[in-house]
């Protein structure tokens, strides 16, 4: 199937073929029908498969075919890094139409708010937004919503994670009761059912390669002690022709001893955690976006939703506690059918987690052996109690009498 046969406008045809896009993807080619048809819609799918695009395209041609001025289209997503990256793919899919998108976020100064509130006030098509932001702005009163036309859930199950349901439910009921719904979720619990059963009318459902890394991704893993853990990065990165990698940690306190001790062996690095600045975070993704910087170090606030290509290794530092987080943190490489190498550091207490995550993914991953030079490494047995630390024993020299 080619985009052509969904008849979207010529303008946004001009913007697919400028991009280079010529054949949907799986979830294109089965939630733009849906849309274009006024439904619903539920959408399961993971990062990576092309969702953002799923519904981007379809609503952009309504806007363009039935010349609705104002504020038509609300998506809502958890990150403010999200709600940058779907108002950049608009910006590259609509360069040829006249719709025009603002991006709603918490941070910034109050030069920010004010551009916010004006973009709010005069009226932009689609409005991309998290949602206490989005709240914030629409109690003071000068949203008109009166036109919206289209309500659109990012990440809901993140959202619904976060816990964003009230924020929600408020947001729904300054909003028309008549409009078209979309729920994209890369998982499918119960309060995700919940949600929908709340807002939506009659959806229908779609679910693609649910909890899965994509095919192109090659799984491996490290038995290692805690403090192996650095030392087996550099053991991997040195003279390694690898362009772009990945590196995943729980906590903001690791990410900034990697990207330290990555700097000092002479590697392009940067760190991205919640104690940066906004435009600080901003200015690391770009940056390494660009090739400035070959390893970008970072908690879970990019595991989802940042629209990086060609990362050729994720390394994960930490096993994720969330077994669907490790499909979203893996999901940053080998996309669009591209290939990559995802790797997985897990200590003794990391087992039964791992284990839950190789359940998930429904395939057990390979556990490579540590280099003989970083010294003696666990065993991968995860139905035996977490072993913990090494302890080092001196041996006393005992002496008959």
């Amino acid at each position: 199937m080619k985009f052509s046969e969904f008849n979207f406008t010529p303008e946004l045809m001009d913007g697919l073929n400028a991009m280079g896009f010529e054949t949907p993807s799986p979830v294109q080619e089965l939630a733009i029908p849906e849309i274009i048809a006024d439904k619903d819609l539920i959408c399961c799918a993971q990062t990576g498969t092309g969702k953002t695009a799923a519904y981007l395209l379809p609503v952009m041609d309504k806007i363009q075919k039935n010349k609705i001025d104002g504020f038509s289209t609300l998506i809502l997503v958890p990150t403010r890094e999200l709600a940058m990256q779907i108002d950049q793919q608009m910006e590259g899919f609509g360069y040829f139409v006249s719709i025009t998108s603002l991006s709603v976020y918490g941070g910034g100064d109050s030069s920010v708010w004010d551009q916010q509130k004006r973009g709010l006030m005069e009226g932009a098509d689609v409005v991309i937004a998290t949602p206490g932001r989005m709240i914030s702005h629409l109690n003071l009163g000068y949203v008109n919503t009166t036109k919206l036309k289209h309500l659109i859930l990012d990440e809901a199950d993140r959202m619904l994670d976060m816990g964003f349901y009230e924020d929600l439910m408020q947001i729904v009921n300054h909003l028309p009761k008549e409009r078209q719904n979309l729920m994209f979720s890369a998982t499918m619990p119960s309060n995700i059912r919940k949600l929908a059963g709340t807002m939506m009318t009659d959806p229908e459902s779609i679910n693609i390669a649910i909890s899965k890394p994509a095919e192109g991704v090659l799984q491996a893993a490290y038995m290692v002690y805690p403090e192996q853990k650095i030392p087996l990065i550099n053991t991997l990165l040195t003279d390694k022709d690898i362009k772009s990698v990945i590196i995943f940690s729980s906590t903001k306190l690791n990410v900034k001893a990697i990207t330290k001790d990555l700097k000092k062996h002479k590697f392009k690095a940067a760190g991205i955690q919640s104690d940066l600045e906004q435009k600080e975070r901003e200015e690391v993704l770009r940056d390494f976006k660009n090739r400035k910087y070959q390893i970008l170090v970072a908690t879970d606030i990019i595991a989802r939703g940042i629209d990086i290509d060609s990362i050729d290794l994720v390394i994960n530092f930490d096993v994720p506690r969330d077994a669907e987080d490790y499909v979203h943190r893996v999901g940053r490489t080998a996309r669009a059918e591209t290939e990559g190498v995802a790797l997985t550091f897990i200590t003794p207490k990391d087992q039964i987690d791992f284990k839950k995550i190789e359940d998930l993914i429904e395939s057990e991953v390979y556990k490579i052996p540590v280099p003989a030079e970083l010294g003696e490494a666990p065993e991968y047995n995860p139905k035996s109690r977490p072993a913990g630390k090494r302890k080092f024993v001196k041996k006393k020299n005992l002496k008959k009498k």
